[in-house]
């Protein structure tokens, strides 16, 4: 896969993937000029919208399973702290 000679042409190309390996034909590239370019359109209006929106939609799949893990861990919490005092230890002896 190295450079060599064309042998259509007769001079040097260089090697695969250069810029200059064969031209290339029939590939139109458009391009917008940097001075009519905008690149922050609405950005503090579709941030704020966005999120909120965004919010709105995700808010009923992550709020649920984080409160029934709160509640779940907080009495969890209660319990261990209930059964290894003086009140806990008696109750489990009986």
């Amino acid at each position: 896969m190295g450079g060599g000679l064309d042998p259509k042409h007769g001079h040097w190309v260089g090697t695969w993937g250069d810029a200059n390996y064969f031209p290339q034909k029939g590939i139109a590239s458009y391009t917008l000029s940097p001075n009519r370019q905008r690149l922050f359109p609405n950005f503090w209006h579709t941030a704020i919208f966005n999120t909120f929106r965004r919010f709105r939609h995700q808010v009923l799949y992550v709020v649920p399973p984080f409160v029934v893990a709160y509640s779940l861990m907080d009495w969890a919490i209660e319990r261990n702290e209930y059964l290894n005092s003086k009140a806990g230890r008696a109750e489990a002896t009986d």
